[in-house]
C-alpha cells in the first residue's frame, strides 16, 4: 500500500531505502529513509553517458549531490533529460528546473 502512494505521487522506488520489518505486536512495522542527492561516482556515471551518446554543445559539472547539466539551447537539454530517463541507472535521477 505505501509503494502504491509513493508511486503516485511520481516518487521514484530506487530513492527509498527500507530497513528489516520488527513486531509490534500483531503488526509489522517497516522504518525507511528517503535518499537525497547522488554521490560522485554516481554524478560521473550520468556525465559519462551525457558526454558519450549526448549533444556536443552540453557541459555537465558536478556540484556536491547534484550534477548540473548546461546548455544554450533547451532542445539539447530536453534531449539529455531523455537520455538519462531512458537510460537503465540503479538509483532515482530527479530534474529542476531547466534554462
Amino acid at each position: 500500500m505505501f509503494q502504491e502512494k509513493i508511486i503516485k505521487r511520481g516518487i521514484s522506488l530506487k530513492s527509498f531505502e527500507a530497513e528489516d520489518p520488527r513486531s509490534s505486536g500483531k503488526e509489522y512495522k517497516i522504518a525507511g529513509t528517503f535518499k537525497a542527492g547522488i554521490n560522485q561516482e554516481q554524478a560521473k556515471k550520468i556525465g559519462k553517458l551525457i558526454r558519450d551518446e549526448g549533444p556536443k554543445s552540453v557541459k555537465s559539472q558536478v556540484m556536491g549531490e547534484e550534477l548540473r547539466v548546461t546548455s544554450k539551447s533547451r532542445d539539447d537539454l530536453q534531449t539529455v533529460q531523455a537520455l538519462v530517463k531512458g537510460a537503465d541507472l540503479d538509483f532515482a535521477v530527479q530534474f529542476d528546473n531547466y534554462r
